[in-house]
């Protein structure tokens, strides 16, 4: 792999509240993993975030307590960023858009569109508040939407529904500053034209699709808005607090901060390079040619990095000889959400970050959340499921693993690396999967395919498992001790890649292990089957994850409000509709990996007079050679169909447990093939 420039920048979490799990799943952690492998890789990154602090939710806050938003914004800027950290979340700046250098690189914009004619200043009616002498923000009115009814609708959008309009048309408007119906006054504005760069835009995401693949999910979002037309974005609003229109009789005009919040990576990224005392360097990454700027973000800020932040960098480039780079890709996850529903303050539903951390260490949950990233669908978390991967995987397969091998280091090779001696093929196995699963890895996260790199992570433990188990060193040890230092080799052979390919994920553990070890990580693709000498001289281990308790998760789910806890809805069926499936008793005869699929296996079944074969998709919780010679359970009278071109002609019955593994139902030995299950 070649090294590169790449950028990357996290959505601005906004300065009104504390951030919660849900954020995180969002823009934050899939790019801190991304960014770290990266780093680990040897490529020239940065990484790029900071507080938004602009903008009407922040003024509501502040009115509510009676006091200045600049109060509001210093508390949880600070609160966020200290979260940010005990998490685990490596920036390179963590900015504000407070201060004066973004003030001055957003007006520099506003003003370079004014200079080129590119703003437009149109009249349109808004709320105005009489007893407060003011116009009103969109979020500063609430009344009826008069598409759907909801009774809490804003001046121009339904939350409920998703409708725009008019603020003319919505119903029963109130202000929510002084509970008086509102006035539609004629005030005046400056507009960017969107509309004229949707041919670019909808080129630009066609090349970068074609190009560099992106997710399916943003490519239908931008799909909507061009279907609808790109309209002129009002690009000032009415509002003391923001950042002031730099043109002569614009008093009580702010920039708006749809406008100037993302021009807030560029701001940071000049403070990024005067802390390093190169001034100059921020241009390296937004203006050189050959930077990759990849834009992590959650669907909710889809249009703005994808259509609107393009269209200004576009706009800014037409007219200026410095060119500023646009996003390479956008992989915008999904929603996260807490145990069955949307995280909610208001119903207190949902659990933020800094809380979180005061109960457990930040590495199980950066593990479970990674394992289970909103990347094409919306996901849950879960407490139990948080339970479970933490003892089941971190604890009992990754924590185990380490933890018996040490031990087998210690008291019988004098706390050494021992020699490697002559390779059985299981050696020569497991060797071959310490050069493998770092490739493979590799290209699931320069693919943005997070949580399906974070799950053959765990594939590559469990085989470890199995290969110590196999291997059985405390026969071997007796025997014939040479081949017991060769397991043993092997096994730390393995840590050492474990270490550093679960780093970006665990970091914290991570670098524990390294620390038990007594070395460094080596960049990505130096990992190999010789890190570690021998004769290197090991540390003394620790637990690195320890189990957590029914009880302890118990009293978090106590706190849940009894009234929002999700009830499972049960879909009954008749008998007639279940007895017409037919299920069978068969053996796996045979059992291989299908190409291009990284889930299904190609098994072949033998029921009493036949032999079949089933496409299975239990690839991430089997390996082939597990397979063969089990009895289990298949629906024997499913339509066959096809599956990556192979015919499946039924389905193996399995369980999933909570940490998402599959369990195949495996009968007794003495039942034999054909037998029908009643």
């Amino acid at each position: 792999m070649n090294k590169e420039k790449v950028l990357v920048t996290s959505a601005l979490p906004y300065a009104n509240g504390p951030i919660h799990l849900g954020h995180l799943s969002g823009a934050y952690l899939p790019a801190d993993i991304y960014v770290r492998y990266k780093r680990l890789k040897g490529d020239d990154i940065i990484y790029i975030c900071g507080s938004d602090e602009h903008g009407v939710p922040i003024t509501i806050s502040a009115d509510k307590e009676k006091v200045s938003p600049n109060v509001i914004i210093d508390r949880y800027h600070e609160k966020n960023k200290a979260a940010f950290e005990k998490f685990g979340m490596s920036f390179d700046i963590y900015s504000r858009t407070s201060l004066p250098i973004h003030h001055k690189t957003a007006q520099e914009f506003f003003k370079k569109f004014h200079e080129n004619g590119l703003l437009v200043e149109k009249k349109s009616m808004h709320f105005y508040d009489n007893k407060a002498n003011m116009f009103l923000p969109d979020r500063y009115v609430e009344g009826t939407c008069p598409r759907c009814g909801y009774e809490e609708a804003r001046s121009d959008e339904c939350e409920k529904c998703g409708s725009l309009y008019e603020p003319q048309e919505l119903l029963n408007p109130k202000s929510k500053i002084s509970g008086d119906t509102p006035e539609l006054k004629e005030t005046s504005h400056w507009y960017f034209p969107l509309g004229k760069y949707q041919k670019f835009l909808e080129d630009y995401i066609q090349e970068m699709n074609s190009n560099y693949g992106w997710k399916d999910n943003v490519l239908q979002y931008c799909k909507g808005w061009f279907k609808d037309g790109l309209k002129d974005r009002a690009v000032t609003r009415d509002l003391d607090w923001g950042i002031k229109v730099p043109l002569p009789n614009s008093e009580g005009k702010v920039i708006y901060v749809w406008f100037e919040a993302v021009l807030g990576y560029i701001s940071a990224t000049k403070i990024f390079s005067e802390n390093l005392n190169k001034p100059d360097l921020w241009k390296d990454y937004w203006q050189g040619k050959d930077t990759k700027y990849i834009a992590f973000i959650g669907k909710d800020n889809v249009v703005f990095h994808t259509i609107i932040f393009p269209a200004m960098l576009q706009a800014w480039n037409e007219n200026s000889e410095t060119k500023f780079i646009l996003p390479q890709n956008v992989p915008a996850n999904e929603f996260l959400n807490f145990e069955g529903k949307k995280f909610s303050k208001s119903r207190g539903w949902g659990i933020d970050v800094d809380e979180f951390l005061e109960l457990f260490p930040a590495d199980p949950l950066r593990y479970t959340l990674a394992s289970n990233l909103p990347e094409n669908k919306d996901t849950d978390f879960y407490w139990k499921e948080f339970q479970a991967k933490n003892n089941n995987e971190l604890a009992d397969i990754l924590g185990n693993f380490i933890n018996r091998t040490f031990i087998f280091a210690g008291k019988h090779f004098n706390n050494e690396v021992p020699s490697r001696n002559e390779l059985s093929e299981i050696d020569n196995k497991m060797l071959n999967d310490l050069q493998v699963y770092p490739q493979k890895i590799a290209e699931l996260f320069e693919n943005y395919k997070i949580k399906d790199a974070v799950l053959e992570m765990m594939n590559l433990t469990r085989n470890a498992n199995k290969y110590f188990n196999d291997s059985e060193p405390w026969v071997t040890v007796k025997k014939d001790k040479s081949i017991c230092g060769t397991t043993i080799n092997i096994c730390l052979q393995t840590i050492y890649t474990l270490a550093e390919i679960f780093s970006p994920v665990i970091p914290f553990s991570s670098k524990k292990i390294f620390s038990m070890l007594n070395t460094e990580p080596t960049e990505w693709l130096s990992i190999g089957i010789n890190n570690l000498k021998v004769g290197h001289k090991l540390n003394k281990s620790e637990i690195l994850f320890k189990k957590i308790e029914d009880d302890v998760i118990q009293v978090q789910l106590d706190k849940l409000p009894s009234s929002e806890i999700v009830k499972e809805k049960i879909h009954e069926i008749s008998f007639e509709d279940f007895s017409k499936i037919k299920l069978k008793i068969a053996k796996i005869v045979s059992a291989e990996s299908i190409k291009k699929s990284n889930k299904l296996l190609k098994l072949k079944v033998e029921l009493k007079n036949e032999t079949r074969q089933i496409i299975a998709g239990i690839a991430q919780s089997y390996s082939p050679v597990e397979l063969i010679n089990k009895k289990v359970v298949i629906v024997s009278n499913l339509k066959p169909a096809k599956l990556f071109g192979e015919l499946s002609e039924g389905m193996i019955l399995a369980v999933e447990n909570n940490t998402g593994k599959l369990n195949v139902l495996e009968v007794d030995e003495n039942i034999a093939i054909g037998t029908d299950v009643r």
